[in-house]
C-alpha cells in the first residue's frame, strides 16, 4: 500500500464525516463491531465508503468480506501524525520550489529558448498569455502606453488584482492613456486603486506607439497596427532606446492623471478641438464619441458648453473661434457619463 492508498487520504474529505457515516459506525458497533460488506441492501454505500476511506472500518483478516470497526482514538493519533508528517513535506517543497525551477525560469526567458532576440506571436490569446507570464514575474519595474480609448470594463476588472499585487512586492508601475480616459468611470475607478498603492498614470494627448516594457528585459509592441501579431523584444540596445527615446520622451509631455473628476483646462482644450475639427469635416457625434472613448451624451454636453462659453450658434462659427483663439479657455464645469 502506498502513502496516498493510505486510510484517509483518498476521498478527498479529510477525515471529516457526515452524520449519517457516524450513525452507520454506531450501528457497527452495536452489531460486535462486524458488517457484512456483502449483501447488505440496508447500508447507504457512500456512508460505508466514508468509513472505509478513513479507515474506521478495515476488512477482517480472516474473513475478508466482514468489515471490522477499528478504535477511532487509535486510529485518530496514527492519522494526525502521518497527515502532520504529509503537511510537512508538502510546506517543504512549496517553500523549495521556485528556488527549484528558477534555472528553468531564466532558460524559459532567454532570447534562445524564446525564438531569437525577436519573438512574434500571433493571436490574442497567445499574445496575453504570453504577456501574463512576463507580467506575473516582473519585480522591478512595468512601463505600459496605451493609446485609444478607455479599455473595456472587464479588461481592468482582469488585472487589478494583478497590478496591485506587483506593487506590493516592490515594483513600479507607470502608465500613458488617452485624455479621453478621464472621462470614463471604470478608468479613472482603477488609476485612483493604483495610485493609491505607488502607481503613476500620465495621459497623452498626441499620436504614440503601444508599447509595454517588463523589468527592462523584455518590450512588447505591435507589429504595424495587427494587434494580432506582437513582437516580444529582448535585445537590450532596442529595449533601451524603446525606454529613453520613445516611453520616457512620452511620458515627460503627459500630464499627472490620478482618477479624480477634474480634468486640466488643456485637456479639456484639446478635445474640443478634436470634436470642432471632426464635426467640421462631416463626422456624425456616434463616431466621434467611439473614436474618443466618450459617450454620446458626453459629447453633447461638450459641444453645447463650447457653443455658450464662446457665444456663436453654429459649428462652423464655433471652428472660426476656436481657430483664432490663442488663449486656453478657462476651466469650465466638465461633463462626465
Amino acid at each position: 500500500m502506498s502513502e496516498t492508498d493510505e486510510p484517509g487520504l483518498t476521498s478527498g474529505r479529510l477525515g471529516v464525516l457526515s452524520a449519517q457515516a457516524r450513525e452507520l459506525y454506531r450501528s457497527v458497533l452495536r452489531s460486535q463491531g462486524r458488517l457484512c460488506s456483502d449483501g447488505n441492501g440496508s447500508v447507504d454505500r457512500d456512508h460505508l465508503l466514508e468509513l472505509v476511506d478513513i479507515g474506521l472500518l478495515v476488512p477482517d483478516t480472516d474473513s475478508p468480506d466482514v468489515l471490522v470497526a477499528v478504535d477511532p482514538e487509535q486510529l485518530s493519533a496514527r492519522l494526525s501524525s502521518m497527515w502532520q508528517r504529509k503537511a510537512l513535506d508538502l510546506l517543504s517543497r512549496a517553500v523549495s520550489l521556485p528556488a527549484d525551477l528558477q534555472e528553468l525560469a531564466e532558460d524559459f526567458r532567454t532570447p534562445e529558448q524564446a525564438g531569437g532576440t525577436i519573438e512574434y506571436v500571433r493571436g490574442k490569446v497567445l499574445i496575453n498569455q504570453r504577456l501574463g507570464q512576463l507580467v506575473s514575474s516582473c519585480m522591478e519595474e512595468m512601463l505600459a502606453a496605451q493609446p485609444g480609448g478607455p479599455r473595456p470594463p472587464e479588461a481592468l476588472a482582469g488585472v487589478i488584482t494583478r497590478d496591485l499585487e506587483m506593487l506590493r512586492r516592490g515594483a513600479s508601475i507607470r502608465t500613458i492613456y488617452h485624455p479621453s480616459t478621464r472621462y470614463h468611470t471604470p478608468t479613472r475607478e482603477y488609476v485612483a486603486t493604483i495610485a493609491e498603492h505607488g502607481g503613476q498614470v500620465r495621459t497623452l494627448d498626441e499620436p504614440y506607439t503601444r508599447l509595454i516594457v517588463i523589468d527592462r528585459r523584455t518590450a512588447v509592441i505591435p507589429v504595424v497596427d495587427d494587434l494580432n501579431l506582437a513582437a516580444f523584444i529582448h535585445d537590450q540596445a532596442v529595449i533601451s532606446y524603446l525606454v529613453e527615446e520613445v516611453f520616457e520622451r512620452n511620458w515627460s509631455r503627459g500630464l499627472d492623471f490620478d482618477g479624480t473628476r477634474t480634468v486640466p483646462p488643456q485637456v479639456v482644450s484639446r478635445l474640443r478641438q478634436t470634436i470642432v475639427d471632426l464635426l467640421l469635416k462631416g463626422t456624425n457625434h456616434r463616431v466621434i464619441a467611439r473614436r474618443l472613448g466618450i459617450s454620446e451624451r458626453t459629447l453633447a454636453r461638450h459641444i453645447a458648453e463650447m457653443r455658450e462659453e464662446y457665444h456663436v450658434e453654429s459649428l462652423f462659427q464655433l471652428g472660426y473661434v476656436l481657430a483664432q483663439s490663442t488663449h486656453e479657455p478657462h476651466e469650465s464645469k466638465e461633463a462626465f457619463d
